[in-house]
């Protein structure tokens, strides 16, 4: 896989995983509102991929080593791998009870770290195990900042 690829993939899995999840559970926390979480996902699948992609564009162009063919594929990667990785998160929103879909959702972006961890460790030639732990729990920290977050402004704004 060329530079390029993996930049906007390596990027857009995590983002899109780890933003996400953090909105869908501050979100929960806040409202318990099925309709402000599956907006909320919407939102982040459409405007933060856009933005990432730009950010990344922009980076690409920064560095000033890479074609524009390479930073167009950087970029529409990030795009598009923020946008399918984001709206995978809606399904458990749409068919499962809030109270089961959260968990579900946690579970799906730490498995998807994972496994995207351990490629990546694995083509670095890196142990896995630092690597997925070092994902794994700056995941678990948005998770946890978010869900106070949003019991925090549930209890002073709402």
């Amino acid at each position: 896989m060329d530079h390029s690829l993996k930049t906007g993939l390596s990027f857009g899995v995590t983002s899109g995983v780890i933003t996400t999840l953090g909105l869908l559970v501050g979100l929960h926390s806040g409202t318990h509102s099925r309709a402000v979480i599956m907006g909320g996902i919407l939102t982040i699948a459409v405007a933060d991929a856009l933005s990432d992609a730009l950010g990344i564009h922009v980076s690409e162009e920064a560095e000033n080593k890479h074609g524009k063919r390479e930073i167009w594929i950087s970029t529409i990667s990030t795009f598009l791998s923020k946008f399918i990785f984001a709206i995978t998160f809606l399904l458990p929103v749409i068919f499962l009870p809030l109270p089961v879909a959260v968990p579900v959702s946690i579970a799906w972006g730490i498995a998807l770290l994972t496994v995207f961890s351990y490629i990546l460790a694995k083509n670095q030639g890196e142990r896995p195990l630092p690597v997925i732990g070092e994902h794994i729990f700056i995941a678990l920290i948005v998770i946890l900042i978010t869900h106070f977050l949003g019991d925090w402004i549930s209890r002073h704004f709402a």
